[in-house]
């Protein structure tokens, strides 16, 4: 019997057991909630629509300021709640407020708006104009957009019954989200107790966030000269650092610093790694560790040793105080671990990834099965999307970029595999590793005949993987929690199917407005964008250019990543003992200091349930729920201020 579409109950966050078809009947009898709630409406569509555009713009702004962009999901969740209760009650009633699934199916409207549409745009796109100093035509930069985002929302179809239905991966920012809105919409007593620890989590998320971001409002007010002078006071007397930089013997260089290695206040990665768990969590940790602590001293000191070797290239770029960043290095040997162990995954599941393959196969179904089955998002519309948009983006990057057909077309296929890689990351982690994607595009196009040493080819042909790989990774997130809620998943799906046209409709006037030429981007002093141009510019003269201890981090990510896959598969009593092979590959793409947060977290929860496992178990994912929504939710408020501003000081 399904359950009953009024009725609270738990999230299933313990996940089912069985074969895949046992897990599907026990979510849609157990979980299920049926079609007698609304989900999909028009109001839900166009709200989640307008959410999303303005969140679009302020993850375009922090992508260009710090290389970072914040989730959507919460965030709009939480803002809808409040609008639409607000006008149901000034309105006396006479409408009424969203069902929580019809917040479920706005929340994804939202985040393909707000995260599926510009990721290309702060990378990618903002290192071609460093390289030509010539804006791209818009329509050039819509329809480049519009494929992409399409391309993440299609290809996330199989990822969806593979990755959440029968593995039960985490997806913890899922977890966040589904957990926010059963606090919101709870009556039950011990559920109104989650939703007073859930508020009280965020307002501590708030206050913390407000503290850690706000300095980057009165930098922006700043420049513009439009900083208050009370707020010049205050902001003189109150903040919270960024990071507190380890110094004296936690920084293991007799001279210089490394980026990362520090403590970053920040409640929202530490409620992260409360959702994550301790395994993939400590590995993060242990995996970080040994890269700022053994591996890149140990480089330091060869790059030292080998500095007058003619041909000799180091492994790292340092500044002339002996600054440097070693997940640049470290990225290519942590890629590789997490691309290789999420291809072993695949071949030791090739079972179960491909009955989900199988759309053309007739086979006989109990009435349950079959209901089930009719609720999913059937395959056959993958196919049927991936028709078109391949067409359309093979045709931009040709006539826009001059990408030979058949290099665009590799392109594509390319988008499958690492839209594999990055959910399975971002399942396990919570962290989509979308430069990192990017990363493995640029270096096999550096090889590529046709390809190698042109850099717009390697450049946007990254961009449409990296692109896709994350409007993937968002979108199961968002599915993630329509799982545990009991959505219906093809109404979902529509759902973010519209949500791309609002997002494409937003990021493309603020991308112009933003940045109408070099001169301004170089202004934002773009990290992450300058990162994408300094691989394409290294990439473009041949992967010989490559530090050959990096060549060599490769081969070793490559071997690690194929070994504990397998082991686990061979041994699986022994997996909670065995590192995760997406943590430990993370963390040499990551900076420490995200790694130390999440383990902060993981060992908070770990004490919390020694001491009292009920009580652990009650209020655990809300409060780390609140954390992470209270922090994201003003940091996302502060970059569409300084978005606002910045608007302002340039019209």
């Amino acid at each position: 019997m399904k359950a009953n579409p009024e009725k609270e109950y738990e999230l299933p966050l313990a996940g089912f057991t069985g074969t895949p078809e046992e897990k599907d009947r026990q979510w849609f009898e157990q979980c299920y909630r049926g079609d007698s709630q609304r989900q999909l409406t028009v109001r839900a569509v166009v709200m989640g629509g307008i959410l999303g555009m303005f969140m679009a713009v302020s993850n375009l702004y922090t992508t260009l300021k710090i290389g970072w962009s914040f989730g959507v999901s919460i965030t709009a969740c939480v803002i809808s709640f409040v609008v639409w209760n607000t006008i149901c009650k000034l309105l006396g009633g006479k409408i009424s407020r969203m069902s929580i699934l019809e917040n479920n199916c706005m929340q994804s409207t939202a985040t393909a708006a707000g995260s599926s549409t510009g990721a290309t745009m702060g990378t990618a796109f903002g290192a071609l104009l460093l390289i030509t100093g010539v804006q791209q035509p818009w329509p050039v930069a819509a329809g480049f957009a519009f494929f992409t985002a399409l391309l993440g929302v299609f290809l996330a179809i199989p990822m969806k019954r593979q990755m959440i239905n029968h593995e039960q991966l985490r997806f913890p920012s899922g977890i966040a989200t589904a957990a926010t809105l059963r606090s919101l919409y709870s009556k039950s007593g011990e559920s109104l107790k989650q939703a007073y620890a859930l508020i009280i989590s965020l307002g501590a998320g708030v206050v913390i966030g407000a503290l850690h971001n706000y300095a980057t409002l009165v930098e922006q007010l700043k420049k513009v000269n439009r900083l208050p002078h009370w707020l010049e006071s205050l902001s003189s007397k109150i903040y919270l650092p960024d990071t507190l930089d380890f110094t004296g013997w936690l920084n293991p260089l007799a001279r210089g610093q490394m980026a990362g290695l520090a403590f970053e206040p920040s409640v929202m990665l530490i409620g992260a790694g409360m959702i994550t768990g301790l395994r993939v969590s400590l590995s993060m940790f242990i995996g970080s560790t040994l890269l700022y602590y053994v591996v890149a001293p140990q480089l330091v000191a060869l790059d030292v040793a080998n500095a007058g070797v003619a041909g000799w290239l180091p492994s790292f770029k340092m500044s002339p105080e002996g600054n440097f960043n070693p997940a640049r290095w470290a990225l290519w040997g942590g890629t590789s671990l997490m691309v290789f162990a999420s291809l072993t995954q695949v071949a030791l599941n090739w079972r179960t990834v491909a009955r989900s393959f199988m759309i053309f196969k007739k086979e006989e179904r109990n009435a349950v099965d079959a209901a089930a089955a009719a609720v999913e998002v059937p395959n056959s519309w993958l196919f049927i999307g991936l028709i078109p948009i391949t067409i359309g983006m093979v045709i931009v990057q040709f006539f826009a970029f001059h990408i030979a057909v058949w290099l665009g077309l590799i392109s594509v296929a390319l988008s499958f595999v690492l839209c594999l890689v990055c959910c399975r990351v971002t399942g396990d982690t919570d962290q989509g590793p979308v430069g990192a994607m990017g990363k493995v595009t640029q270096l096999l196009y550096a090889v590529l005949p046709g390809a190698s040493g042109v850099i717009t080819t390697n450049l946007m042909a990254a961009g449409t993987t990296a692109a896709a790989a994350n409007a993937s990774a968002d979108l199961l997130t968002d599915l993630k929690s329509g799982y545990l809620l009991g959505a219906n998943p093809r109404r979902q799906f529509l759902a973010q199917f519209f949500g791309v046209f609002f997002g494409v409709l937003a990021i493309v006037p603020a991308w112009y407005l933003m940045v109408p030429n070099k001169e301004t981007l170089e202004s934002f002093n773009p990290p992450a964008t300058y990162m994408w141009k300094a691989t394409a510019d290294l990439l473009t003269l041949g992967i010989n250019h490559l530090p050959p201890t990096a060549l060599l981090a490769i081969v070793i990510g490559a071997l690690v990543g194929i070994v504990l896959p397998v082991l686990e598969f061979l041994l699986p009593k022994a997996k909670p003992y065995l590192p995760s092979a997406m943590g430990l590959g993370l963390a040499w793409v990551i900076p420490f200091q995200n790694a130390l947060a999440f383990l902060i977290g993981a060992l908070i929860v770990t004490a919390w349930q020694k001491w009292n496992q009920k009580n652990s178990d009650t209020f655990a994912i809300p409060i780390a729920s609140g954390l992470v929504a209270g922090e994201s939710l003003v940091a996302a408020f502060i970059a569409i201020a300084c978005t606002l501003v910045g608007f302002l000081a340039m019209h």
